[in-house]
């Protein structure tokens, strides 16, 4: 595929990695692509970052047809850029097009773009340890037209914005409130999907909780209102007994790094359960001493321990506010996979040539 570069005649000042913090600074060019019922997706582009024009009518705008995505790209100590299981979320991302009725972008396409856009933007991805280059790939319906229907007309984006670690002074427990007034999504809704609706309904609950001093929220089903599904917008897991439990896909997002504990944790014999559990069963664990972790995953963080749970104006402490050995075990060994610290014997990482 033929992918015009128009480079930008002001190039920004990188910023120090040690000011990066998250999703604040972009690079110099972003990679754009369109799609027509006549073209389908078609005028490929790397341009200078920048606004984009919309029609006010564009249907993004009115109807939420919108979605995204969300990888690193990470600078070893080698120097190499590497990738970790990007074909999953170019895959995943389609998969919410399909649910959205959005036309899917071919793989080899999808790939290519984002070869090309790290290609161009390669000096951007930071030199320090567990700071990394985000990735933003999403798409917007941009037909201007008053009306519910499916789009005829879309546009893809990739954006990249380098990050600082996420954990400065090493990995960190969190407080997590337990809502029970919102909910976060419904099977058969966009819960599985990353729509942009997702997380307009959740900003609500995260204000609320961040107000009475909390790091983010735990989500309860929507129909029991009991049993767990997420924390924010990240995977939740529990160490009970010496048993790693996890919600199962369905209302939730299938998220790629909660996958990859789960496949660790197997190759490494401890037993990890994909089933549903109650937050009361939470409560009797840790009332009967058998809840050892609690702990959260996701790409921006990797794995967020739980040190707090407060439900219904209980607060439990949970591993005596300290990270757990299996939530350390497992942020250790992707951070070292990802940033090539650690072999790759999964075979899930993949080197920027």
């Amino acid at each position: 595929m033929d992918i015009p570069v128009t480079k930008t005649k002001a190039l920004k000042q990188k910023p120090a990695d040690d000011i990066l913090g998250f999703g604040q600074y972009f690079t110099d060019h972003m990679f754009l692509m369109d799609y027509g019922p006549d073209k389908g997706w078609h005028d490929p582009r790397i341009v200078p970052h920048g606004p984009l024009s919309l029609d006010p009518a564009a249907m993004c705008l009115h109807y939420g047809q919108e979605l995204f995505e969300g990888l690193k790209a990470y600078r070893g100590a080698d120097g190499r850029i590497r990738l970790f299981r990007y074909m999953d979320n170019i895959r995943r991302f389609n998969n919410t097009c399909e649910r959205l009725d959005i036309p899917a972008i071919d793989e080899a396409v999808f790939r290519e773009a984002l070869f090309s856009l790290l290609r161009v933007e390669v000096e951007w991805a930071p030199h320090s340890a567990d700071a990394s280059l985000y990735i933003r790939p999403f798409l917007i319906a941009t037909d201007p037209y008053i009306g519910v229907r499916s789009s005829k007309k879309y546009l893809f984006i990739l954006l990249l914005s380098p990050v600082g670690a996420y954990y400065k002074g090493g990995l960190a427990p969190t407080k997590i409130y337990v809502e029970t007034e919102d909910v976060r999504a419904v099977r058969g809704g966009l819960g599985s999907v990353k729509a942009a609706a997702n997380y307009a309904a959740t900003l609500r609950a995260q204000t609320r909780a961040g107000a009475k001093g909390f790091t983010q929220v735990m989500w309860l089903d929507a129909f029991e209102r009991k049993y767990v599904d997420e924390v924010g917008t990240s995977n939740a897991f529990f160490v009970i007994g010496g048993t790693v439990v996890t919600p199962p896909i369905g209302t939730i997002l299938p998220g790629i790094t909660r996958d990859s504990c789960l496949r660790l944790l197997r190759e490494w014999g401890i037993p990890a359960e994909e089933r549903q559990i109650s937050i009361d069963e939470v409560w009797q664990a840790q009332a009967d001493g058998r809840l050892e972790e609690c702990f959260a995953t996701g790409t921006a963080a990797v794995v967020s321990p739980v040190g707090q749970l407060c439900y219904n104006g209980e607060t439990i402490t949970i591993s005596g506010n300290q990270v757990g050995p299996i939530a350390q075990r497992l942020y250790d060994t992707l951070t070292g996979i990802q940033w090539g610290r650690t072999p790759d014997t999964m075979g899930w990482t993949e080197i920027l040539a």
